[in-house]
C-alpha cells in the first residue's frame, strides 16, 4: 500500500452508512426529515424563550445554548451527508473534512459541558433554593457558558491539530458519514500514539469532570427531594430534573459506546450507527423532551403560536 504526506492529501471519500443504491433514496429522506425537525424544534425552543420574559432564568439560558449546541452539531454532519447523496458523489476535502471534525469536537464536547453545568443549576435550584438568585446571578451563568465554549474550542483545535500532523495510506476511503476521530486515526499510516493518548487524558479528564458533576448534583438532588415531606412536593421537584437526565442519559450513554470502548469491539459498522444516535437522533430528541416535559416550554410554545396565528406578519 502506497505511502502519501497528508499535506499532499486533497481529499477523502465518505463511503456514508450504506453503499446500496437502493438505500440511498431512503437515507436521504431519513435524514433531511431529522435535520429540519431538530433544526425547527431547537429554534423554536430559542425563540420561546427569547420573546417570553418569564423565561429569562439561568435554567433557560443554558438551554438557549444547549439547542444551539445542538443545531450546530447536526449541522455540522448531516448537510454534507445529504448532498453527497444528492449529487451522488462521495468526496470531501482535505479542508473540509479538518474542519467538519474540528467543529463536531467542538459542539460535542460543548453539550458534555452545558449539560454538567445545567446539572449544577438543578443542584442549586433544589438544595438552595432561597440563594438560587444570587449564586447563580447573570455573571456566573455568563462565565460558566463562555467557560465551556473556551474549554471545547481548545480540545478541539488541538484534536484537530494533531490529526493534520499524521500521515495517511493511499486509501483515503472513511467508513462513516462524515470525519469523525477514529475512522481517520484507523486510515493514518504513523503511529496514532500520542492522537489516542490525548483523546483518552483529555477525553477522560473532560468526561470525569461532567460526570461526577452530574452525579455529585443529582445525588444532592435526591436527598433533597427524599426529605420533601409531601408527594406533590417531590413530584414537582423530579418534573425539573427529569428532562434533562433523560437529554444526559441519551448523551452519555451513546458518546461512551463510541469513544470509550474496548479498541477490540470498535467496528465501522457499529461505530457509524451509534454516531447517528448521538449525532443526529439525540439532537432532534432535545427539544421534544424539553417541550413534552416542561410546562413552561409548553405554555410559552403555546403563546407563540397563537400570537403568530393571531397576528401574522403580513
Amino acid at each position: 500500500m502506497g505511502w502519501q504526506n497528508l499535506s499532499s492529501i486533497s481529499e477523502f471519500f465518505l463511503l456514508g452508512l450504506s453503499e446500496q443504491p437502493e438505500q440511498q433514496e431512503v437515507l436521504f429522506g431519513l435524514f433531511l426529515s431529522m435535520y429540519m425537525v431538530t433544526v425547527a424544534g431547537n429554534l423554536l425552543i430559542i425563540l420561546a424563550i427569547i420573546t417570553d420574559a418569564q423565561l429569562h432564568t439561568p435554567m433557560y439560558f443554558f438551554l438557549v445554548n444547549l439547542s444551539l449546541t445542538d443545531t450546530g452539531l447536526v449541522s455540522t454532519t448531516v448537510p454534507k451527508m445529504l448532498a453527497n447523496i444528492w449529487i451522488q458523489n462521495q468526496v470531501i476535502s482535505y479542508a473540509g473534512c479538518l474542519s467538519q471534525l474540528y467543529f463536531f469536537i467542538l459542539f460535542g464536547i460543548l453539550e458534555a459541558l452545558l449539560l454538567a453545568v445545567m446539572a449544577y443549576d438543578r443542584y442549586v435550584a433544589i438544595c438552595h433554593p432561597l440563594h438560587y438568585t444570587m449564586v447563580m446571578s447573570s455573571g456566573l451563568c455568563v462565565l460558566l457558558v463562555s467557560a465551556s465554549w473556551i474549554m471545547s474550542a481548545f480540545c478541539s483545535l488541538l484534536h484537530t491539530l494533531l490529526m493534520n500532523s499524521l500521515s495517511f495510506c493511499a486509501e483515503h476511503k472513511i467508513p462513516h458519514f462524515f470525519c469523525d476521530i477514529n475512522p481517520l486515526l484507523r486510515l493514518s499510516c504513523t503511529d496514532p500514539f500520542i492522537n489516542e493518548l490525548v483523546i483518552f487524558s483529555i477525553g477522560g479528564v473532560t468526561g470525569l469532570v461532567c460526570v461526577l458533576s452530574l452525579i455529585i448534583s443529582y445525588t444532592y438532588v435526591f436527598f433533597t427531594i427524599w426529605k420533601i415531606p409531601s408527594t406533590q412536593g417531590k413530584q414537582k421537584a423530579l418534573s425539573t430534573c427529569s428532562s434533562h437526565l433523560s437529554v444526559v442519559s441519551l448523551f452519555f450513554g451513546t458518546t461512551s459506546c463510541v469513544y470509550f470502548s474496548p479498541p477490540s469491539t470498535h467496528s465501522a459498522p457499529k461505530g457509524a450507527v451509534v454516531s447517528v444516535m448521538y449525532g443526529a437522533v439525540t439532537p432532534m430528541l432535545n427539544p421534544f423532551i424539553y417541550s413534552l416535559r416542561n410546562r413552561d416550554i409548553k405554555s410559552s410554545l403555546r403563546k407563540l403560536i397563537w400570537i403568530r396565528k393571531n397576528y401574522p406578519p403580513w
